[in-house]
């Protein structure tokens, strides 16, 4: 455990020049789209202003390309499949995404948006969404760095921010998922690990501090050009100017014949690669949803979700309803129990009231990872079918966890598209459901089960009442 203050001072100062404006200009003028992959709906919380699709079908590819639409996201859900069915997920919308660009003329960048604390499928989501694109032997450039959440890289070690204290990310909770589990803490270390040896960390190649705030961006295209077919780059950073600097190593790159690479990557290098400078969280004043009272759906299990459970229970007197999950994995009791809470979720949004939904807190594990994965799905389709029976629309809608709030979307609001608006806290995405066939132009927020302090959910409810 480090000092988070203690530790930016002992570093060099920041690149001293200001460069959003210059990479937005190079990202136009590479006439290229961006377009993320985002293994949960938790991936837009730094941008704004852009499409998120939750098909990724050639046509709706297509049609967004004919339009140049220079930055998209396409919510893949992927962290919720098994390894096999990620990887033809990765594969059939990499196959996509190239037979659209070929069709349209546009160049392409995609981006395969991953956790800040370093979960998910990975290194084989990365690896088939280079098979799909045909660039199997691309290299691979790793940032997991979010600076809203806390997440920061710093001498090829990624840390988690708590308060003052920087924890290695591989000594938190979230290295202990029942799923996506591991120990490295220092990214070479992380990468040796997650292929099983196939790459060892001292093949691992790293931008680190010294080269991003000293040498800048000539430095980090000369990096970038001398990569080896299949070789992993990841990037130490702590502030957005860090990812600014290598962006522009990035398009210079680019411009001097960069061949195709493959980004793993969390939230925050996205606006840096647009070139969209950030947006402050909306002000209460600046929304005006329409419906009655709100819906608060906690699903998430990490330790950082069950606080902000109990911080909401304690300071917020408004309707608590818990779903019994194991009544949820027993056939006689699942019908039985999503009946109960849909009917008090009604009753209460009826009246104008904010309900807090959310699962037992007892965590329930299988013997192995996939059955883990198993049983959380059959979680969440209770969770789903319990919003599908909703019939009377909430002023807003707060779905707490990657999984939770993409299913939600996906199989009970059955939302094709949608709009990010912005942020409503640091890091919590707020969207616009444009075509959602229960409740249209609905305020919907994708909130990261692993993101905030205790009264993080608090804040963002307060936005609306």
């Amino acid at each position: 455990m480090l000092n988070y203050n203690e530790v930016i001072k002992s570093l060099p100062p920041e690149f001293p020049e200001i460069l959003t404006e210059q990479n937005r200009n190079a990202f136009l003028d590479s006439k290229m789209s961006i377009i993320v992959l985002d293994d949960d709906p938790t991936g837009t919380q730094t941008i704004y202003d852009v499409p998120v699709l939750t098909t990724w079908g050639e046509a709706e590819i297509e049609n967004l390309l004919n339009q140049s639409v220079p930055l998209f996201f396409i919510l893949t859900n992927s962290r919720s499949l098994n390894s096999e069915k990620a990887d033809q997920l990765a594969i059939d919308i990499g196959k996509n995404i190239r037979n659209a660009s070929e069709k349209t003329g546009q160049n392409t960048l995609a981006i395969s948006r991953g956790d800040s604390t370093l979960r998910g499928h990975y290194p084989n989501e990365v690896l088939a969404l280079g098979e799909g694109l045909g660039i199997n032997t691309a290299p691979q450039i790793i940032i997991p760095a979010f600076f809203q959440g806390g997440r920061i890289t710093v001498d090829d070690v990624h840390y988690v921010r708590d308060g003052d204290n920087l924890a290695p990310a591989g000594e938190t909770p979230f290295a202990k998922d029942s799923s996506f589990g591991y120990k490295a803490s220092n990214l070479k270390d992380y990468v040796e690990e997650k292929t099983g040896g196939k790459i060892t960390s001292g093949e691992v190649v790293s931008i680190g501090l010294n080269e991003l705030r000293q040498a800048g961006p000539g430095k980090i295209a000369e990096v970038l050009k001398m990569l080896q077919p299949g070789q992993v780059c990841i990037v130490n950073a702590v502030v957005q100017s860090d990812l600014d600097v290598f962006t522009a190593g990035f398009y210079k790159a680019l411009k001097e014949g960069l061949k195709p690479v493959l980004f793993r990557t969390a939230a925050s290098i996205i606006p840096s690669l647009a070139g969209k400078s950030l947006k402050p969280p909306f002000e209460k004043n600046q929304l005006n949803p329409k419906g009655k009272g709100g819906v608060v759906v906690v699903g998430s299990y990490v330790p950082m979700t069950s606080r902000q459970l109990e911080f909401l229970k304690q300071h917020l007197q408004v309707e608590y309803i818990e779903i019994k999950t194991i009544e949820l994995l027993n056939e006689a009791g699942f019908l039985t129990e999503i009946s109960k809470v849909s009917a008090k979720i009604n009753a209460f949004v009826e009246k104008n009231q904010v309900v807090v939904v959310y699962t037992s807190r007892e965590v329930i594990k299988g013997k192995t990872p996939e059955k883990s994965l198993k049983i959380v799905n059959k979680v969440s389709s209770g969770i789903v079918e319990i919003i599908k029976r909703m019939h009377i629309r909430p002023r807003f809608f707060i779905a707490k966890g990657g999984i939770t709030s993409s299913d939600i979307l996906t199989k009970a609001l059955k939302v094709r598209k949608a709009k990010v608006l912005g942020q409503i806290i640091p890091g919590v995405p707020l969207w616009q459901l444009d075509d959602c066939e229960l409740f249209p132009k609905l305020m919907y927020m994708p909130f990261p089960g692993n993101l905030g302090g205790d009264d993080a959910v608090y804040n963002a409810i307060q936005k609306f009442i």
